[in-house]
């Protein structure tokens, strides 16, 4: 039993990275949930109460950044609800036509077409576009940092 939640954790460790990327995959909750499986794995031995709770923590806050931080950034850039939509609607039709990077090259143009769609001048659509986009990547960025030290512990402690 202990080694299929080892080969169970592993798997929700490689698909916790892959979820940093693909937002219809929870990259952090499923690195978290790895840790949980390793730690039934051990017998609770593996992690700490306080690391656990510690890591359910950061996977909370993560996850709750990845929503806020694009739009946060949209916003410090200039764009309207339309370009939030545009982006979030650019950002599906990327990640089904042309994953992955099509989440990013979505969001971006979704939030551009939708400042123009209510009427901003290009230069400004653009603007509220970088927003979308650096939002985004900063979300990105905050998850694979959450889940690759997630994956560090589980490898460290595995063995």
């Amino acid at each position: 039993m202990s080694i299929l939640l080892i080969i169970v954790g592993f798997i929700l460790i490689i698909l916790g990275i892959v979820g940093c990327i693909f937002p219809a995959i929870p990259g952090p909750p499923l690195s978290y949930l790895a840790l949980i499986l390793l730690q039934l794995a051990k017998q609770g031995a593996a992690f700490t109460t306080n690391e656990l709770i510690f890591w359910a923590i950061v996977t909370v806050v993560v996850t709750v950044l990845d929503y806020v931080v694009p739009v946060a950034g949209a916003r410090k850039y200039g764009a309207t609800k339309s370009g939030v939509w545009g982006s979030v609607i650019g950002m599906l039709i990327g990640i089904i036509f042309f994953p992955p990077f099509g989440m990013l090259v979505g969001a971006f143009l979704g939030a551009v077409a939708g400042e123009i769609f209510i009427g901003k001048k290009s230069p400004d659509a653009l603007k509220a576009g970088w927003g979308v986009f650096i939002g985004t990547m900063f979300g990105v960025a905050i998850k694979l940092a959450a889940s690759g030290v997630m994956s560090f512990y589980f490898i460290k402690e595995m063995f």
